[in-house]
């Protein structure tokens, strides 16, 4: 989807994107070799050409950041396909909704092969080298509260990195409601252990862990890095459907 997107070029919106795909050119190359049948000015047509260039130069150099910011955040999604390689599923747990009196408990990250859980008082901190290493990171409502409570307690972490919330491109092909709704809509499935488990028992179970209880905090765990594994497989099942709602919202505008 990335190399059929051109609104992240200067001065090209989303009504000239729309009038590109509405003559049949999806991608960057199509647009280089067919330009001409479309009805848009030869100063906008030479923009896009040199805009198309320098995008595919990042895009071989793997610059992520380039294009996490020209592309409007709620289109990062786009560049999923192109940057899967170094991605990062993340949710954190906390003691409750606010970064100014509360604080994390676990950051759980996943690569799309291994999963890492950073727990407060043993390794939270390492979550400073850790993220430095992503292009793109995947949450779900991270971009309300996921990502805002790490910076909180962690200012140093500068998130330049390309970031879908999963939440809305989710909501605009009707998958509505929380994280466990969604998983049941899309038919996935949790372990007996943390079926039903919330984020309010998380933070009782780690409550149960400070007064000394480590099957809590396995607990806790094993509930988190569910929550990041299944992200992925959440964006896997829909992406090509956020992929056919975007073409069809502007084949139909």
């Amino acid at each position: 989807m990335l190399t059929s997107t051109y609104i992240h070029i200067p001065r090209i919106g989303s009504t000239i994107e729309r009038r590109i795909w509405s003559h049949g050119i999806r991608t960057w190359s199509e647009f280089a070799e067919q330009h001409d049948k479309i009805l848009i000015s030869a100063a906008k047509k030479t923009t896009i050409l040199a805009g198309i260039t320098e995008s595919a130069q990042h895009l071989r150099e793997g610059d992520a950041e380039f294009f996490a910011k020209l592309l409007p955040s709620s289109e990062h999604w786009r560049a999923y396909s192109d940057f899967k390689d170094r991605i990062a599923f993340v949710d954190i747990e906390t003691t409750g909704l606010s970064p100014n009196y509360d604080c994390m408990t676990v950051v759980g990250i996943y690569d799309g092969k291994t999963s890492k859980t950073y727990v407060r008082g043993i390794d939270l901190d390492d979550i400073v080298d850790e993220f430095a290493k992503y292009d793109f990171l995947v949450t779900f409502n991270g971009a309300r509260f996921d990502l805002p409570f790490i910076k909180h307690e962690y200012p140093e972490i500068n998130f330049n990195q390309l970031h879908t919330d999963l939440m809305y491109p989710l909501r605009r092909i009707g998958y509505t409601g929380g994280l466990k709704a969604i998983e049941r809509a899309l038919g996935i499935t949790r372990s007996d252990d943390t079926t039903g488990i919330t984020g309010f028992d998380a933070v009782r179970l780690w409550h149960e862990y400070e007064r000394g209880s480590a099957d809590a905090l396995e607990l806790l765990l094993k509930y988190n890095r569910e929550d990041i594994v299944n992200l992925e497989t959440i964006i896997e099942l829909t992406h090509q459907k956020f992929v056919k709602k975007t073409f069809s919202d502007a084949v139909n505008v």
